[in-house]
């Protein structure tokens, strides 16, 4: 028997920078023109990709200028550390919590290299203890929305009664190249986004919160290393991404959400929370797990508003789900590099009131 760890709260945060989907559509001939000159058509995945506007760290003008490893780790300790801050602190505050109540804090990024890590360089600004744990968790992508989850109810569960803070934040669009010429970054200018989530946990026996975690897995595909990740240059990350993923998913996905289902022996089928990479990523999931089309309608509503922002997104989609009223068994779902797919599971809408919903930003 598995200790179920409560969620306390959630809360996420996004930079100032919005950017309307149509502008970058508009920009992109000129800043991808070899691209555009060579594949015409290249310029349909911002009309497709299901998005109308995201936020990002940087204005877009920032963004296409050129920039090394310096200029962008530099935008990555501001911002990112602005966001997990703001996303920290409401979500303290919807918990009512102090920042010296937490125990452990485990932090999720894979966008920007920090040594010390976030946690060490903001817990004076927070208001962390000096014995408090520190976690950071680092290259999971994606995926790492729900295994970061899954790590911090774990680490909660070996510790009845004692607060862990979970804080995922990704500043994806760093990772945006335009000197490379390729069609996965023109396929990251339009999908990629930035923001923060952030969850505090809690395991005891008074069923509080607004969500009820259970057990977690994850599956690997082996010799998938080449779908999904990052390259390493002087200018910095490089946008991996295989453009079969909605394949594969289509082909791959169902054995293994399907055994990790059959594990949690629940009474009536679960409702996915899914991290929403893309539109058609999103239609792929579907085929998979035999839902009925547009089913993932919190997935696509997080899309449209803000892009894919990696990490954080499935704590955004789940937060959208509870202010929906979704109740009952569901599935966190992600995937990341390794090939990997990430599972946990939850049940839906417990304790007496809701502690999640506004949005913050970073200033």
């Amino acid at each position: 028997m598995v200790r179920p760890v409560s969620v306390l709260s959630i809360a996420t945060a996004v930079p100032p920078h919005v950017v309307e989907q149509a502008e970058v559509a508009r920009i992109a001939p000129a800043v991808f023109s070899g691209m555009f000159e060579r594949h015409p058509c290249i310029g349909d995945v911002f009309v497709h990709a299901g998005i109308e506007r995201r936020n990002m760290a940087r204005p877009i003008e920032w963004l296409i200028a050129p920039h090394d490893w310096s200029d962008r780790t530099e935008a990555y300790l501001d911002v990112a550390g602005a966001l997990f801050l703001a996303a920290a602190r409401e979500a303290l505050a919807r918990a009512g919590l102090e920042a010296g109540a937490v125990d452990t804090v485990v932090t999720v990024s894979s966008t920007g290299i920090a040594t010390p890590s976030l946690d060490a360089r903001l817990a004076r600004a927070l208001g962390l203890r000096a014995d408090v744990a520190r976690v950071p968790v680092f290259g999971l992508g994606c995926a790492g929305g729900v295994t970061g989850l899954g790590l911090a109810a774990r680490l909660a569960r070996g510790a009845p009664g004692k607060i862990v803070l979970m804080v995922a934040v990704e500043l994806c669009t760093l990772a945006v190249r335009f000197d490379r010429g390729n069609k996965t970054d023109v396929v990251a200018a339009a999908l990629f986004a930035d923001g923060a989530a952030a969850a505090v946990l809690r395991a005891d026996e008074h069923n509080s919160g607004v969500v009820r975690l259970g057990h977690g897995a994850e599956h690997m595909w082996p010799d998938t290393l080449d779908i999904m990740g990052w390259t390493v240059d002087p200018v910095g990350f490089g946008v991996v991404l295989s453009p079969g993923l909605p394949r594969f998913l289509e082909e791959r996905l169902a054995e293994p959400a399907r055994a990790f289902v059959d594990r949690l022996d629940c009474p009536a089928k679960p409702h996915f929370i899914c991290h929403l990479g893309s539109g058609k990523v999103l239609a792929a999931i579907e085929t998979a797990l035999d839902l009925p089309a547009d089913t993932l309608a919190s997935e696509r509503a997080v899309l449209r508003q803000h892009g894919n922002m990696s990490s954080p997104s499935v704590l955004f989609v789940l937060d959208h789900a509870l202010a929906r009223g979704i109740t009952g068994p569901a599935v966190l779902a992600a995937l990341g590099p390794g090939f990997t797919a990430s599972f946990l599971g939850a049940e839906l809408g417990q304790g007496s009131g809701r502690e999640s919903g506004r949005e913050s930003g970073n200033g």
